[in-house]
């Protein structure tokens, strides 16, 4: 039985929280609240369903879903944190530069995984048919 199926039959699941999707970006609630991040929780939720054709609940997934969902809250979260001016949260005060995304992880990062997860469900999908 692979790893997967174990999960499946074991009746594991995995779910994803706010404090998940900050801490992949290395945030706080400070830098960005839970009730913005779990809209963009729910945006990635909708789109992995859009994306397999499977109904999920983030609340209620596989490993891999909740690491998809994730990732690309993530993503969401660095373009909104740095959409929002021509500096993003890059600023200085006196001879001190603050950059809250100074420890994230690089967007093409995010996104390579976002893919590399992407297509693998739509492999297993197929493979299921």
């Amino acid at each position: 039985m692979g790893a997967l199926a174990f999960w499946f039959e074991c009746g594991f699941v995995a779910s994803v929280s706010a404090d998940d999707v900050r801490d992949t970006l290395n945030l706080s609630v400070s830098d960005i609240a839970d009730a913005k991040v779990l809209k963009m929780v729910k945006k990635a939720e909708v789109t992995l369903e859009l994306e397999t054709n499977r109904s999920i609940d983030y609340n209620d997934c596989t490993e891999e879903d909740a690491l998809f969902i994730t990732n690309l809250a993530a993503i969401y979260a660095i373009c909104y944190l740095t959409g929002g001016s021509a500096t993003g949260l890059s600023f200085t005060v006196g001879n001190q530069r603050v950059d809250v995304l100074e420890k994230a992880p690089p967007l093409e990062a995010l996104q390579q995984e976002v893919e590399r997860i992407l297509n693998r469900m739509r492999g297993a999908t197929l493979k299921r048919v």
